[in-house]
């Protein structure tokens, strides 16, 4: 599956469709290509202008218009075969589907519309062995558009690298493909001081802007352009992703006091113009446009106007202030509609995880709330390139000792303790599964995902080799589960996680990339009161000595003791994670 996608108001002439077109007939460094091919039936009739725009050893990249030359259309579909063994490997400005030879290109919501006379163009990169034969037929919405080949010459100086940019002003079907991550040396030089700490340096972690004050940084820490610059130097002649936390929003996190902030709950005014704006500012100037920018927007926060609020066991005023006010949704569909106007900028959009947001009346109610937040304050879903789940916690990648849909003695893992009638057990099948509910609300088709796997490894000697005895339902689920946390619901510093899978990109189905949003190592909250002048303040569930609330069924926090406030170095943390880290150092 190919997934495409651009910024309607910086699309170009040939922006891209042809995400899996392999439609090129090479020898060398010659090809011959479809020139146009003109349609036999007026209903849904259309010409294709295919040009090779790159060729080298085993691969070409190419770009298609299509017009359609019949009655107007309001989606399309466009299909082929290849003759050989060509397979799409990455696309543009379409959602593509392989099944053998056989390809489907199908468009997406902002370019579906196809008057009569109307034209979209598209472009991909695919590769093959051996001969790269013409596909003989085209065909729109399933009419053929049946017509000649006239070739073209092939470029006179083929790369011998595949392409990894797309066009001018489209943007990257998974932004992580073909990139290096850039790597913060600010974290980078305090994990390398610790012992052990060598081993991981070099990962790349989220930029956490989480006060106006970050966006500038001072004389002992590094602001937003002194980032970019950074990248910049570490991009060299290929791609770089930067990856930058968007995090002030007004009554910030209105559930947990650890990661409150500095803007009061009505302060939206301040949000805008002081935070969002600069920014977007910053990010917009052309220094930085061969940098792709990945932001993840406002995490601990929309959720909470659903599962935090009156009418919940686990309601808070400070929630219930925010879901009066607006502002949550405000500030979130101000951050996207700026920040996605910037060509090179993927917006990825916080959705929670699954042990927070993996019950039925949680799950459906959030999705239709970041719908709502997506379409705020004039913004659109397009400004949404994906979601991002379980940034800063904890929750297993994946259970493999037990299933949602297993049963002992006739009795649902479902209505074991641990799992407390979730629908999901892990957040890979949480994430593949709010993707399919976002995409049925009307986000794009090729909607990406990304899982924080910088401390949900559960490794070292506590984490079992199969599943738990079949007594009965809680010694299975409780004896096989990796996620060792006492609850769920515990999200502060927590004794015995360790390091997740390392940063990798496109790991699964539906899914971007692995990536360390949260720096390892970094505190999630103090563990006692500690004056600041950050706005953060203490909560108990970040004490080890707590005995918990609603919110983690009146359980024991299981936090470290002795952490620092939120965001500061926490060395035993970090011991901790190397220590338990899965797949091991």
């Amino acid at each position: 599956m190919s997934r495409t996608r651009t910024n309607p108001a910086r699309r170009t002439g040939r922006t891209a469709f042809l995400a899996a077109l392999g439609l090129v007939t090479a020898t060398g460094a010659t090809a011959t290509v479809l020139g146009t091919a003109t349609a036999g039936a007026a209903a849904a009739g259309c010409t294709v202008d295919y040009r090779i725009t790159n060729q080298w050893n085993t691969g070409f990249g190419a770009d298609v218009t299509v017009t359609n030359t019949g009655a107007p259309v309001t989606s399309w579909t466009v299909e082929w075969t290849y003759a050989g063994n060509q397979q799409v490997t990455q696309g543009w400005n379409a959602t593509i589907s392989q099944s053998g030879a056989a390809v489907t290109a199908r468009s997406l919501s902002y370019n579906g519309t196809l008057a009569t006379g109307g034209s979209t163009s598209f472009g991909f990169n695919g590769s093959y062995s051996g001969t790269n034969a013409v596909p003989a037929v085209f065909r729109l919405n399933g009419v053929v558009c049946d017509g000649t080949t006239g070739p073209t010459d092939p470029p006179t100086t083929p790369p011998t690298t595949p392409p990894t940019t797309p066009p001018a002003g489209s943007k990257a079907d998974n932004p992580y493909a073909g990139a290096k991550v850039y790597v913060n040396p600010e974290w980078s030089a305090k994990a390398a001081a610790e012992p052990g700490g060598a081993k991981v340096a070099n990962q790349p972690t989220g930029v956490w802007l989480d006060r106006i004050a970050a966006v500038n940084g001072s004389a002992t820490s590094m602001g937003l352009r002194a980032h970019l610059d950074e990248a910049l130097r570490q991009k060299g002649p290929g791609e770089l992703v930067v990856q930058l936390v968007i995090y002030n929003l007004p009554g910030r996190d209105c559930a947990a006091l650890a990661s409150n902030g500095e803007l009061g709950p009505t302060e939206i005014g301040r949000y805008k113009t002081e935070y969002i704006d600069p920014i977007a500012a910053i990010l917009a100037d052309p220094k930085y446009a061969g940098l792709r920018i990945v932001t993840t927007v406002e995490i601990d926060s929309l959720p909470n106007l659903v599962t935090n609020v009156s009418g919940r066991p686990t309601a808070t005023p400070g929630c219930d202030v925010m879901k009066a006010n607006g502002n949550y949704v405000t500030g979130v569909g101000y951050a996207l509609k700026k920040l996605g106007a910037i060509g090179n900028v993927y917006n990825y959009v916080d959705a929670g995880h699954h042990g927070w947001l993996g019950w039925d009346d949680n799950f459906g109610a959030s999705a239709e709330l970041f719908k709502q937040a997506a379409t705020a304050e004039g913004s659109t879903v397009a400004n949404v390139h994906g979601f991002i789940v379980n940034t800063a916690n904890y929750s297993a990648l994946k259970e493999d000792h037990f299933r949602i849909d297993d049963s002992v003695n006739g009795v649902s893992v479902r209505q074991s303790k641990w799992v407390d009638w979730n629908r999901y057990t892990d957040e890979l099948s949480y994430a593949q599964a709010m993707r399919a509910k976002l995409v049925s609300l009307g986000f794009d088709a090729g909607l990406g995902m990304l899982i924080d796997t910088s401390r949900n490894g559960w490794g070292g000697a506590a984490r079992p080799g199969a599943p738990g005895a079949t007594t009965n339902v809680d010694t299975y689920v409780n004896g096989g589960r990796y996620d060792r946390r006492i609850h769920l619901g515990n999200w502060c510093n927590q004794s015995g996680a360790g390091l997740g899978e390392r940063p990798r990109t496109a790991p699964a189905a539906g899914i971007d990339a692995y990536v360390w949003m949260k720096p390892p190592g970094e505190s999630d909250g103090a563990s006692k009161e500690i004056p600041n002048n950050e706005g953060k303040g203490f909560d108990r569930m970040c004490d080890p000595a707590y005995t918990g609330n609603a919110r983690n069924g009146n359980s024991m926090s299981g936090a470290l003791p002795g952490a620092p406030l939120s965001g500061q170095w926490f060395s035993a943390q970090f011991q901790e994670l190397l220590k338990n880290a899965h797949p091991a150092l």
